[in-house]
């Protein structure tokens, strides 16, 4: 359905979303009233401390190092708590919170969703969650190596998998549990299996424990590793078909919309739309699947309701 530069250009336009998250969390992009976005204060002690763990990063991924992201994080964290910047915690160990405020609050009112202001509400959700979902998916997918003829084999079981994460997370009272784009640090240190996704889960559990310890790992330690990412996944750009423009116009929007809007389904939806039209006034109506024209409908009035 999604034709393969489409897929290349999410993957790409996740890398450097990614990306520009861990400057901005780096301190090294800042917002700009003017420019919209500007260099930020690099003489700061907390920037020197994300380009001391970008550079560490890189040239543990450079020497091909394992657990060069993990290694590199690390590092960065004992040069923070060295310097003074990261402050120890004063206990290691934490009740877990109680689910009592928040558990069943999302199911509650069910009811109360009798109006059209709402259902749209609700379907703009659905439809944003969805294709951020899938986008993601998507360019996991490739970063992984998994896509096969332009497919994700059991796409049907990743996304029931998401959508029951999803379900328990809302009646639990938590965000999105949907897939995280930050997935790709996994990946990128081999990570390929569910066992990965396992011991991901049985370390979030330790988490609730060892809160306070965690601390420690704050924005600075972790801007590195979507940095590095970032640079892994936006190797795709060289795959995409940039001789065609009917197809490079499109792919090129959604890579850099993805950054630009600050969102992984905003920045497909303005590829979506322009990849039928660009494929119509060339001639080459037939070769566009049915669905594409649907999806290229579909996010004209998400994007307008949005607007509203």
């Amino acid at each position: 359905i999604i034709p393969q530069n489409l897929k290349l250009a999410i993957a790409s336009g996740i890398g450097l979303f990614i990306a520009f998250i861990g400057l901005h969390d780096a301190g090294l992009i800042v917002a700009n009233k003017d420019t919209m976005v500007s260099l930020g204060h690099l003489s700061s002690p907390t920037s020197l401390l994300s380009i001391f763990g970008i550079i560490v990063t890189f040239i543990l991924m450079s020497r091909k190092t394992p657990a060069a992201i993990f290694i590199g994080m690390i590092l960065t964290s004992l040069a923070g708590i060295l310097t003074g910047l990261i402050k120890l915690p004063s206990a290691i160990i934490s009740p877990a919170p109680s689910l009592a405020p928040t558990f069943g609050a999302g199911v509650m009112h069910v009811g109360d969703i009798n109006s059209l202001q709402l259902v749209t509400v609700v379907i703009t959700f659905l439809i944003v969650t969805f294709f951020d979902t899938a986008g993601t998916m998507i360019g996991l997918a490739t970063q992984a190596g998994f896509m096969k003829n332009n497919e994700m084999p059991r796409a049907g079981r990743a996304l029931m998998a998401d959508a029951v994460g999803m379900t328990v997370g809302a009646v639990i009272g938590t965000s999105p549990t949907s897939a995280y784009v930050e997935s790709s640090s996994g990946i990128a240190v081999g990570g390929r299996s569910g066992l990965t996704s396992v011991f991901t889960g049985i370390f979030f559990l330790f988490a609730l424990l060892f809160s306070p310890f965690l601390s420690v790992v704050t924005s600075q330690v972790t801007a590195p590793a979507l940095v590095v990412v970032g640079v892994l996944m936006a190797k795709n750009l060289r795959l995409i078909d940039w001789e065609d423009l009917a197809i490079a116009a499109p792919a090129f929007l959604i890579v850099i919309g993805m950054p630009l809007t600050y969102s992984i389904s905003d920045g497909i939806a303005l590829g979506f739309i322009l990849y039928p039209i660009t494929m119509i006034a060339t001639g080459r109506i037939k070769k566009v699947h049915p669905l594409m024209y649907v999806l290229a409908i579909m996010f004209i009035a998400f994007l307008m309701i949005i607007a509203h």
